[in-house]
């Protein structure tokens, strides 16, 4: 066990793939001085130009060339800054990435891992503070991770250049300070973890809202089981159905806008399976604003997820 950072823990990640195996490589802006929240920190100068690859401002070029890398049989770790930039490059993640495994039959599969950090920003605006996760779990073909401490930034990090398939690699834009325990073990993708046991609501969550929830919990007068379901596809039913068949109560929290939001799918399963109450907090509808005040109307706090938990009947 080593206490470190989310950033440093994924930066682990990264340089033991690459120590390992020399077909990981690392491309997109700004990794040569390692990424603006220095997740790749010292790479380049370890493992040369050539495998940390600095590109030119184009995230659809970027993916491009990373499609193409990994059906050459490379495994690209694709730096997309934010998720908010990654937009650029939607038809080479949706159409090409997601589609090519299936459409030739296996001949050829994607294996890269872009990651897109998503979330608020503080003080970042509209175009810098999107949680986007539901549109990519929405499309067949792509995994979906969304790591929430820096165990989990380690352990599904290497999980994921590993996969083979592509993944969208979700971190969260103010998460890369949290310091943590971090052991020397993966983390399944698909696979959730509960982080307090509860009798009376099932409280699922992932990224940077769990910890806002964990904090709702010990403050809520309910007995609260948090599930913090760490990759959104596959997601990890058994566990949250195990969970709700025990407390009938389900209350689904994420930072994304709550309209079509992946809570949705979640709620509308667990409704079906076993007719459980459900409920679901998520942001207004509204772009994040710059302003404070307008920025904090966007954020899912504890206070919030207390309100939720201590009048759901």
């Amino acid at each position: 066990m080593a206490l470190m950072s989310y950033a440093e823990a994924s930066c682990l990640a990264v340089r033991q793939a690459m120590a390992k195996d020399d077909k990981v490589v690392v491309l997109g802006e700004d990794v040569g001085r390692g990424g603006i929240f220095q997740q790749y920190k010292g790479l380049q100068k370890e493992f040369g130009a050539a495998r940390v690859i600095d590109t030119p401002i184009s995230e659809a070029t970027i993916m491009g060339a990373a499609v193409g890398m990994a059906l050459a049989g490379l495994k690209p770790v694709v730096e997309m800054r934010v998720v908010d930039f990654a937009l650029c490059a939607m038809d080479e993640i949706v159409n090409q990435a997601a589609k090519a495994r299936y459409m030739f039959g296996g001949q050829g599969r994607v294996g890269l891992v872009a990651r897109m950090p998503i979330g608020l920003w503080s003080g970042s605006a509209a175009q810098h503070s999107q949680s986007l996760e539901a549109w990519f779990a929405h499309i067949p073909g792509l995994v979906v991770a969304t790591p929430a401490t820096a165990q989990d930034n380690y352990g599904l990090l290497a999980h994921a250049i590993e996969c083979g398939d592509p993944v969208i690699y979700m971190e969260h834009k103010e998460l890369w300070g949290l310091r943590g325990e971090v052991a020397a073990e993966g983390v399944p993708l698909g696979k959730a973890r509960i982080l307090k046991s509860g009798s009376e609501v099932t409280l699922v969550t992932w990224s940077r809202t769990l910890h806002a929830a964990l904090e709702a919990a010990q403050k809520s007068k309910r007995s609260v089981e948090v599930i913090d379901l760490r990759t959104l596809w596959p997601w990890d039913r058994e566990t949250v159905l195990t969970s709700v068949n025990k407390t009938q109560r389900l209350l689904v929290v994420h930072e994304a806008v709550q309209a079509a939001g992946f809570g949705a799918e979640i709620a509308a399963t667990i409704a079906e399976a076993i007719g459980a109450r459900v409920k679901r907090l998520g942001g207004p509808r509204v772009p994040v604003g710059y302003a404070k005040p307008l920025e904090d109307e966007a954020r899912i706090t504890a206070e919030r997820i207390v309100g939720a938990l201590d009048n759901f009947n």
